[in-house]
């Protein structure tokens, strides 16, 4: 069968999606990056997603569910909609290596971006990447895999204030998300910048005013107009 001759042979780890429900054990194997966004609700085909169109109990044996029990469990026997909630309602589970990688790299986003926009009070200078790993590893700063870099760097500064001092300049923006949008975007703008001022209008869009550091703006941007397609109207508020 195709799925024991991709994986029942290979003695390695595998970056899967699984769901345990009804008392049993459903996975498929994804693609990492791509399911991560995928389950953050980012419009990708899940064709893409999936290594292969089969759902497993033991993707590493190669094992497969059978129809009948995706039938008795999820009402259908159609592969992609059951990955589809495989991927949505359970947990991503990613190879050590991977996320030893994956963990890896955002640090040293987050690390650039605080050597960019963050200052040393005392001295109005930037901090050298080497005294900002430093404090890291002094912080036990812990990198969530699963989370943006931009969405970390708030509540990371506070873990290394009381060790690095840092300013970040902040920007107050004004945003307004049409009801298509609003519910969906909610979530990211809360994770990224502080809601200074919100109102939910009587045709279910939203408007906000939110608080980010300076040096995130371009990102903020490149998100929000990513998720709504360019259905949002901002302004830089002085």
């Amino acid at each position: 069968m195709k799925g024991q001759q991709l994986f029942n042979h290979k003695k390695i780890s595998i970056n899967l999606a699984r769901l345990k429900t009804h008392g049993q054990t459903f996975e498929v194997v994804i693609d990492p990056d791509l399911a991560i966004d995928y389950k953050n609700g980012k419009e990708i085909d899940i064709e893409e997603v999936l290594k292969a169109q089969e759902v497993f109990f033991d993707a590493n044996k190669g094992l497969h569910s059978s129809e009948n029990e995706l039938q008795k469990v999820f009402d259908t026997k159609n592969v992609l909609e059951v990955a589809n909630r495989i991927i949505k309602k359970g947990e991503i589970q990613l190879t050590a290596e991977f996320r030893d990688s994956l963990r890896e790299e955002k640090k040293k986003r987050i690390i650039n971006i605080i050597h960019r926009n963050g200052i040393d009070p005392k001295t109005s200078l930037p901090h050298p990447v080497q005294r900002i790993e430093n404090a890291f590893a002094q912080a036990k700063v812990h990198i969530d895999e699963f989370k943006k870099p931009e969405e970390q760097v708030s509540e990371i500064i506070k873990k290394l204030t009381p060790i690095l001092p840092i300013r970040f300049s902040k920007k107050e923006i004004q945003i307004n998300v049409s009801s298509e949008y609003a519910t969906k975007l909610y979530g990211f703008v809360q994770r990224i910048s502080q809601i200074k001022k919100e109102e939910w209008l009587n045709d279910g869009s939203w408007m906000a005013v939110v608080e980010i550091p300076a040096g995130l703006q371009n990102e903020f941007f490149d998100e929000i107009n990513k998720e709504t397609h360019g259905n949002v109207k901002t302004k830089i508020l002085d």
